[in-house]
């Protein structure tokens, strides 16, 4: 218990930061409850077992969760963004295509999003 008290004691500086500033979380909940669909079916993913199949599947994730919380429906906006490359030639795509396809974008049109429309 003694154990218990002193750590709490030692850690106080942090936890005074989460008092004295609103924005941030007094936990970590948000961020382990977006990796929790990941965690769960990891071991269906065994192609990650590569630098290059983990890198991949990085980038998948983070655009699938980037979407749901810019309020995309996941299913639509891939096959938009996958339709719109599909009809650019990949030497064409430039930087400015690419951000306009991004989940925060505010180029996509309004069908893909949930009900919750764009801010």
């Amino acid at each position: 218990m003694g154990e218990a008290i002193n750590y709490n004691l030692n850690q106080f500086e942090t936890f005074e930061r989460v008092l004295l500033n609103g924005r941030l979380a007094i936990d970590n909940n948000i961020c382990e409850n977006s990796i929790r669909p990941f965690t769960v079916g990891r071991s269906n993913w065994l192609f990650s077992n590569t630098t290059s199949g983990a890198k991949t599947s990085a980038t998948i994730y983070t655009v699938v969760q980037s979407s749901r919380e810019n309020g995309l429906r996941i299913e639509p906006y891939l096959n938009y963004i996958f339709n719109t490359l599909s009809t650019i030639d990949p030497r064409d795509w430039s930087a400015e295509i690419i951000e306009s396809l991004l989940p925060h974008s505010k180029d996509l049109p309004l069908e893909i999003y949930t009900s919750k429309k764009r801010s």
